[in-house]
């Protein structure tokens, strides 16, 4: 018996001593590389009037920007190595990555009522994914990108080593670039 009031006793004190040494108030240690490199503390974020980031905004406006109807962007394609352009188009519209689908690519026919449900060609099927904010499906990550022009006339192009894309809803000014070879 005394040593089961010993051990409880031990207990209540060592519980009674965490409790006092924290003040009630014990954090976490902070987040630390094993380095000894610590995370550094950032203030509160900026936002707008509707709680919105500055990040939230730009990716707002790219999408508004980019399913605006009337908009005439500029395609570059660049050589990594010497600079110069190696094709220019005007676009109507925005360029279109070859990974995008307006349906999903995974589906089942299995009534999961968690999941989204999507319609194709008149069944509804259920998927785990879920389309991007533009309602596609899909990700930019691919070997080839496509576009109109304001004619209607279509292009595609394949993604090849040492190209730079750019697109711009204005002209670029782009220099000649001469390499010289000679000694």
């Amino acid at each position: 018996m005394n040593v089961f009031r010993l051990a409880c006793g031990t207990v209540v004190a060592l519980v009674l001593a965490t409790v006092i040494g924290c003040g009630g108030g014990c954090q976490p240690p902070k987040a630390q590389s094993v380095s000894g490199v610590r995370m550094a503390e950032v203030g509160k974020v900026q936002t707008d009037d509707k709680g919105r980031t500055i990040e939230q905004r730009n990716i707002i406006d790219r999408i508004t920007l980019d399913n605006d109807l009337g908009t005439v962007r500029h395609l570059y394609v660049i050589s990594a190595y010497s600079g110069q352009v190696i094709l220019y188009s005007p676009v109507r519209g925005k360029v279109t990555s070859g990974g995008k689908s307006l349906s999903p690519k995974t589906i089942t026919t299995v009534n999961v009522t968690d999941l989204p449900a999507v319609d194709v060609g008149g069944h509804r099927f259920h998927t785990n994914q879920l389309p991007n904010e533009d309602g596609t499906y899909g990700s930019g990550a691919t070997d080839y990108i496509y576009w109109f022009t304001p004619e209607g006339k279509s292009h595609q192009h394949f993604m090849s080593g040492g190209q730079i894309i750019h697109i711009s809803d204005t002209p670029i000014t782009v220099k000649g670039v001469v390499i010289s070879i000679e000694k």
